[in-house]
């Protein structure tokens, strides 16, 4: 017992116990924000490119095709402009540049007026069904 308390205590003083810090690295990024020869806008043009490229083919394959979208480019952030009568159609379009590589979406899209009164009343329907309670179910008996 007593050998096994001194040698204990020798591994505490001689620093036996203690590690190491160890660096951590500065910073970590993702591959999207470490491109090549940059831009004006801190993008290389070339990327720039090829994320507009990617955004249109993924306009072009969806649902939303019919929209025609105009898609632009700069500095990693898209710019998406047009005209659609499906209020949706405005959010997907989003979603479809971010994924397509946007660092961001400046979405311009327009939406018409009857999209927008059509979602109004849905939103004002559904308000109407949310608003009875369970407690009131139960005792309508």
């Amino acid at each position: 017992m007593h050998r096994l308390f001194c040698g204990l205590a020798l591994c505490v003083i001689t620093g036996f116990g203690q590690t190491t810090p160890v660096a951590k690295p500065a910073s970590i990024t993702s591959k999207r924000n470490v491109p090549g020869p940059k831009a004006a806008g801190g993008q290389s043009a070339s990327n720039d490119a090829a994320i507009e490229k990617v955004i249109r083919a993924k306009l072009a394959a969806s649902k939303i095709s019919k929209n025609k979208f105009e898609v632009h480019v700069q500095g990693g952030v898209a710019t998406l402009t047009g005209r659609t009568d499906v209020l949706q159609h405005k959010g997907t379009a989003t979603r479809l540049a971010k994924n397509g590589g946007a660092s961001q979406v400046v979405n311009r899209i327009e939406v018409s007026e009857a999209a927008k009164e059509k979602a109004a009343s849905n939103l004002d329907a559904g308000r109407r069904r949310a608003q009875v309670k369970r407690s009131e179910i139960g005792s309508r008996k």
